[in-house]
């Protein structure tokens, strides 16, 4: 069962009485409903997973009742992962090639920034573009445009918008791969 921004809602509201129920040593175990005169119990074979974005301050609270129940398992961007280097080159864009290199530079800056930290890096989905062919003709280029000017330049306005020289910069470097 997945859970897709689980940090988004209500967790005690949510999952009621099953919160206790999910956490393994209470998996099988029946519980008497307190609203109904029922039993409800969560199989041993049911598994949970979560997913949130950490770099969401207002929801880090959450982090600590759910701790208890759930295992954390941080998912880094995969820029190096040797699936993602085969499908840039299977995109085939000297534009998106530079804009992997720009991100890689721009997470070292993000993740040294004392307000800022590694769970703030930026994603390699942002930059998971279709490769150009019949049904997408030599767009890769306006694609890599359109992922520099309303995903990643907003995003680092966001970022930096107490330090312009930062912001400045990173927007310099991300508009570099557009010349």
């Amino acid at each position: 069962f997945v859970i897709d921004e689980i940090n988004r809602g209500n967790i005690s509201k949510i999952f009621g009485e099953l919160l206790m129920l999910i956490e393994a040593d209470k998996r099988g175990q029946e519980l008497r409903l307190l609203y109904k005169n029922e039993t409800f119990t969560v199989p041993p074979n049911v598994h949970i997973i979560g997913m949130m974005n950490t770099a969401d301050r207002g929801l880090a609270l959450i982090d600590y009742a759910l701790r208890r129940r759930f295992a954390f398992f941080e998912m880094r961007p995969a820029l190096d992962h040797p699936g993602f280097l085969r499908h840039v080159e299977a995109v085939g864009s000297s534009r998106l090639e530079a804009l992997v290199d720009v991100v890689r530079r721009l997470n070292q800056r993000i993740a040294e920034d004392e307000a800022l930290g590694p769970g703030f890096r930026i994603g390699h989905s942002y930059l998971c573009l279709p490769a150009a062919g019949p049904e997408n003709p030599a767009g890769t280029d306006a694609d890599v445009t359109s992922v520099v000017r309303y995903e990643l330049e907003p995003l680092v306005r966001e970022y930096w918008f107490d330090n312009p020289a930062a912001m400045d910069e990173s927007i310099h470097e991300l508009e570099s791969v557009l010349a």
